[in-house]
């Protein structure tokens, strides 16, 4: 294994944003540590994709909401590298219910994974990343964390957590770990979602048209390679905001 690259670990990486998020690191020649929580096929299925890019890739599974799987997630990791650099918050719950039907076990469920997990898992990058003396988070949150969504109040409330978290974090970890987020807007809509409500929110952007997970992961890599940016969150989400 080559210990000499940077070493990136993107929660939620199986499929779909993580994924693209963790190939795109690849490609900028880092080595991934790809997170799931109960998706070991397309885990498996990535980290093949990720090495024959000529980077090293170990699958970790783990229950984020759990702080015992965390910690030994990032114990795994330490003894498969022996270093951490980058470490990207993806994974997230997105569920939708009404204000007055959630529950407190639904509440839980969403903050946990959310906004919890995030920041227990960048209390132990941060550990890691002491090491070196560097390092860099990314919170992927969204643009819920500005917007108010009635059928999605734990949801937004999460994702603005998220925001928030960055900047402390930022100022916390500073000067070693810089800390940012990316909050995306309609990039990779439901897979069941009907071409007509596709149109739809394509038609709520500045822009007229859907982005791709390509969009967030190149704002990842740009806050990764920015030395000089911390406790920052970039909004990609093709002027949504600008039309609500």
């Amino acid at each position: 294994m080559d210990t000499g690259r940077r070493l990136a670990l993107v929660t939620g990486s199986a499929r779909r944003l993580g994924r693209a998020i963790a190939t795109a690191l690849a490609e900028a020649g880092c080595n991934i540590a790809l997170h799931h929580h109960a998706a070991p096929a397309a885990a498996l299925e990535a980290v093949g994709e990720i090495q024959r890019l000529g980077v090293d890739a170990v699958a970790f599974q783990a229950d984020l909401s759990d702080l015992e799987e965390i910690r030994r997630l990032f114990a795994g990791l330490d003894s498969a590298f022996g270093r951490l650099d980058i470490l990207v918050n993806n994974a997230a719950i997105f569920e939708r219910a009404p204000v007055l039907d959630i529950s407190p076990a639904a509440w839980d469920r969403v903050l946990d994974l959310n906004l919890r997990a995030p920041f227990f898992c960048s209390q132990e990058a941060a550990r890691l990343m002491a090491r070196s003396g560097a390092g860099s988070i990314v919170n992927i949150a969204d643009v819920a964390a500005f917007q108010a969504w009635p059928g999605y109040a734990h949801y937004c409330v999460s994702k603005a957590g998220l925001v928030m978290m960055t900047r402390v974090l930022a100022r916390a970890l500073a000067p070693e770990v810089r800390v940012n987020a990316v909050a995306p807007g309609p990039v990779l809509p439901p897979e069941d979602l009907a071409a007509a409500e596709r149109r739809q929110l394509a038609e709520m952007t500045a822009l007229k048209r859907l982005g791709a997970p390509a969009d967030v992961a190149r704002a990842v890599l740009f806050l990764v390679e920015s030395s000089y940016i911390t406790g920052e969150t970039i909004v990609v989400d093709g002027g949504k905001l600008l039309r609500s």
